[in-house]
């Protein structure tokens, strides 16, 4: 079996692994014996699941992302959301915590409003979204802190695996923030300084997605650049 090298950039067609080891994912597809991609981007294998990080192209909603979105109109049972996939999204009333009176939806969620929100349903040509969440504050309305929009694609990479590559901004910069799966970031901290530097962060791991030990030259930026004011 051979395949191709962990963040080596391959393009549609192009195959990335051959036997049965691995087990297609993301953007990749079965060809008899091998494993193939079916967009540009980048390869990364966990365990037995190999699959494509695509480096550009519009977001795909997925039920159980969490994803930042706009309120773009006010509906008679809920609120239409752009969420930068290929078709608006809707939060139903009744996916809302707490009991809301339609005529005080506005006063809740006014258009231009950012809200955290989690999709539950895919259709055809619909996103349903929810508010409704186990983990209290997780799902809310941004009333402040820095928003910053990356490549969709390229937010695996910020996350890192398991969380870890946000947790290491998170504690290098003293902040919040708040990933979501169609690109839009929130970061909040308790100085702008703080939010700044997260940011600056952030986009050096969109910058170099496809570097080797990654990890490594995100530690090493962070120590040079802790004051936040470095450049």
């Amino acid at each position: 079996m051979t395949e191709k090298s962990k963040k080596e950039i391959v393009i549609p067609g192009e195959i990335i692994a051959k036997g049965d080891e691995f087990l297609p994912g993301d953007w990749t597809m079965k060809q008899g014996d091998n494993v193939v991609s079916t967009r540009l981007g980048v390869v990364e294998k966990s365990d037995k699941l190999i699959k494509v990080i695509p480096l550009s192209g519009v977001y795909i909603p997925r039920p159980g992302n969490t994803v930042i979105g706009e309120v773009k109109d006010i509906a008679v049972a809920g609120w239409m959301m752009d969420v930068g996939g290929p078709y608006s999204a809707f939060l139903p009333l009744r996916e809302c915590p707490g009991f809301i009176e339609t005529s005080e939806m506005e006063n809740v969620y006014g258009i231009g409003d950012l809200l955290v929100t989690q999709i539950f349903n895919v259709g055809r040509t619909s996103v349903d979204l929810t508010m409704k969440s186990r983990e209290r504050g997780a799902l809310t309305k941004i009333k402040d802190g820095t928003i910053i929009k990356v490549n969709p694609h390229r937010v695996p990479r910020v996350i890192g695996k398991e969380g870890s590559m946000i947790s290491l901004i998170k504690n290098a910069t003293k902040t919040n923030i708040t990933v979501g799966q169609n690109g839009i970031i929130w970061i909040k901290g308790d100085k702008i300084d703080d939010e700044l530097f997260a940011e600056r962060a952030i986009k050096f791991i969109v910058e170099n997605t496809t570097a080797d030990g990654l990890t490594e030259k995100v530690e090493k930026w962070l120590a040079e650049n802790k004051e936040g004011g470095k450049k």
